[in-house]
């Protein structure tokens, strides 16, 4: 494969072409121009140019020709490329330089086979050629066919030892992790030097899995520009190693460090770091300093706001993208044209910023937001069958199914990702038989595990046992979250002895799954079956006893089985235990919208700048409840009593109370209020808020850490009490 390896000096193609343009060109200096408006991305106008010599466009040098085709491979103008290529193709035999300009041309179109029959053609093949197909090859995700291409080539140069690196770092495997160690063995001492080859290099071996590989050849690098810290970083992230990525950036020098800020890929790598690592404060002052907001770092922010469970923020990135840019200009007639420049950055790039609003929106949960937001999305991506699935996902979460049923009947490319957005958004809203009928109606052919999952959980969600049963014996191979999905709808119908049966099943075969015992304590807890409980919890520290952290959401709901059932001591001792250990109980949040505004409430929270005026509502409410026959359930209190606290204070302080509470101040007959818990409702509060809708006649909508509860006018729940 290698036969001999030299260190060619990479000749710039431009160059050459631009040295060798041919006299007879009608405007001498054309090529010249069309380059700067190409630098400056201005393609369209580029083509311009060459328009008004279309008539002698045969006689244009071939710099020209070159800057032509840059232009239509940015624009994806394969028209007006192929026509090009037509009336210089007398010159291919002869020009060595616009021939790979006419392949990457072909290949930027995604034209593989125009570009392929021009490389097989071609007589005499350069290096250059057989790079503008490598290049090509790895641009349009064929990166097996570049390697095989790599084994033809004589004297590969940087160029071309750059490009294998990369190809083999888009597969990724174990057999392109040998091949980059054997070439990296055998190139000659000089190229190690180049920066470029050692930045693709730490790119490979990190995506081929070696980390300690690249981290040898980075400790090896004397002189490191940002590009190796960056692919350093990009590969620790990839690995799951975002502590790693961070402490290399904590290397960087301060001069490097503020131009680190400057590059947008390299600042996209590190904040994307910090918010894997939970250090969002540190992400968003980092992002704040820095003066390159491009997409990308948005949507790198938006996603860490997301996964960190701050969905409102990435609203509020989002919102910022347009006011950022304004407020660098004060000149407020540059506003407008600012404003078209952002059009098209979007609608140059992907979508992506666009699928982080919906999964923000999703998140949140609340139906008038998403409403708002949605109608800032081009209508040229609603037709986009991503786009298109993640509304179908985000209806459904918010609550509102004519919606979710309404895209998805006009989606254009349904396929298992939209079929199975739609089951679990029937799921979701406890119209399980929905989800079954449209389950079985789904082609075979896209029913995967999620499909199942989905479905499975619905049944969960309903009491639908049988039918579940049904669907899981007919699953020919049956994951561990098929298992749990399964050993869920079987606990919380209080089928416990078939539920340790799949468990035991399981298990004869893998080792235990924590997901699947923390399903049997949750059925257990329902039924408040101390006994059962502690045997689950007990199974569960032998187990998986390095799990300290899951161990305690364990710990939570075994202590509140031991409360519910009336005896506090050991429900306290279990408290007392977390306490002691520095475990932290997850926080309660309840978010709401009113007026616009994205409200949130914690248990007991009196943040809020009305909150005399919320307290008063919710006592007023609480009377209301108690003229109408309620009585507080204490066995939903999980913890003593204070000296200042009763029954009726400690529930009526739950934070979806406040929440509601909330929206009667300035409204006393809202018509629907929507709510997004992320942890269970409690059952006082389901049974309250049942009737707070018939008694103020308002449709109240809570969705909490499981399903979503469409409470009516009627005193009716949408989970007919089955949660």
């Amino acid at each position: 494969m290698l036969k001999k390896l030299v260190n060619h000096r990479q000749i710039s193609l431009t160059i050459v072409a631009k040295r060798s343009a041919n006299i007879q060109s009608i405007d001498s200096n054309l090529g010249d121009r069309m380059k700067i408006l190409n630098d400056n991305r201005q393609y369209l106008k580029t083509l311009e140019l060459i328009d008004k010599h279309k008539n002698h466009i045969e006689t244009c040098s071939n710099w020209v020709i070159i800057q032509a085709l840059k232009a239509c491979s940015e624009l994806r103008d394969i028209q007006r490329g192929s026509s090009i290529h037509d009336l210089v193709s007398s010159r291919l035999k002869h020009d060595p330089y616009i021939f790979p300009a006419l392949i990457h041309f072909y290949m930027q179109c995604g034209d593989i086979d125009r570009a392929q029959s021009l490389f097989d053609g071609s007589s005499k093949k350069t290096l250059n050629i057989y790079g503008a197909m490598m290049k090509g090859y790895i641009r349009n995700k064929q990166a097996k066919k570049a390697i095989d291409l790599f084994s033809e080539i004589n004297n590969p140069d940087k160029f071309i030892i750059n490009l294998l690196f990369n190809a083999c770092a888009q597969l990724g495997t174990a057999k392109e992790l040998s091949l980059v160690k054997k070439v990296s063995l055998n190139i000659p001492k000089s190229f190690h030097s180049d920066p470029f080859i050692q930045t693709s290099l730490i790119d490979a071996l990190m995506k081929c899995g070696d980390t300690l590989a690249a981290q040898s050849l980075f400790d090896t690098i004397k002189t490191r520009n940002l590009f190796i810290y960056g692919a350093m970083m990009k590969g620790f992230i990839i690995n799951s190693m975002a502590i790693k990525a961070i402490n290399t950036f904590n290397q960087i020098k301060n001069p490097d460090r503020v131009l680190f800020l400057s590059d947008s890929n390299l600042l996209s790598s590190l904040l994307d770091a910090l918010m894997k690592c939970g250090n969002t404060i540190y992400a968003q002052s980092l992002f704040e300093r820095s003066k390159i907001h491009t997409l990308s770092v948005y949507s790198v922010m938006m996603k860490g706001f997301i996964i960190n469970d701050m969905a409102p923020k990435a609203i509020d990135i989002f919102n910022n993208i347009h006011k950022d840019e304004f407020q660098r200009e004060n000149n407020q007639d540059k506003i407008l044209n600012l404003s078209n420049k952002m059009k098209n950055e979007f609608s140059r790039s992907d979508i992506t910023i666009y699928l982080c609003l919906i999964k923000a929106l999703a998140d949140i949960g609340i139906f008038s937001i998403s409403q708002s937001m949605v109608q800032q999305i081009p209508s040229s991506y609603l037709s986009d069958y991503r786009i298109q699935n993640s509304l179908i996902s985000m209806w459904g979460k918010t609550g509102s199914m004519d919606e979710a049923e309404r895209i998805f009947k006009t989606v254009s490319q349904l396929d298992h990702i939209g079929y199975t957005a739609m089951i679990n958004s029937y799921g979701l809203n406890g119209m399980s038989m929905q989800a079954v009928e449209l389950f079985r109606k789904m082609p075979k052919e896209f029913i995967d595990e999620s499909a199942y999952v989905c479905v499975l959980n619905a049944c969960s969600h309903s009491g639908l046992v049988a039918i579940a049963r049904s669907i899981f014996n007919n699953i020919s191979i049956k994951t561990d979250i098929i298992y749990t999905t399964m050993i869920d709808c079987l606990s919380r119908a209080a089928v416990f002895d078939e539920a340790q049966q799949l468990i035991d099943q399981f298990e004869h075969d893998h080792m235990p799954v924590w997901s699947m015992y923390m399903a049997l304590l949750s059925g257990a807890r329902n039924e408040k079956n101390a006994n059962l409980s502690q045997n689950i919890f007990d199974r569960m520290k032998k187990h998986f006893p390095e799990l300290k952290s899951s161990l305690v959401s364990a710990s939570i709901l075994l202590s509140n089985v031991y409360a519910s059932t009336g005896d506090h001591e050991k429900a306290s001792n279990i408290r007392m235990e977390l306490e002691k250990s520095g475990a932290k109980k997850k926080v309660g949040l309840s978010i709401t919208e009113i007026d616009g505004k994205i409200l949130q409430f914690r248990a007991h929270d009196q943040s809020h700048p009305r909150s005399a005026d919320i307290y008063i509502e919710a006592d007023r409410i609480s009377q209301e409840l108690i003229e109408y026959g309620h009585k507080y359930d204490s066995s939903w209190i999980t913890r003593p009593l204070q000296p200042d606290e009763t029954i009726e204070s400690v529930l009526c302080g739950h934070s979806e109370r406040l929440a509601i509470a909330a929206h009667f101040i300035d409204n006393r007959k809202p018509k629907i209020i929507q709510i997004t818990k992320n942890l269970r409702v409690c059952g006082d509060c389901h049974r309250v808020t049942k009737i707070i809708a018939a008694l103020r006649q308002c449709e109240i909508v809570v969705r909490d850490a499981n399903r979503i509860h469409h409470f009516y006018t009627n005193g009716q729940c949408s989970c007919n009490d089955y949660f």
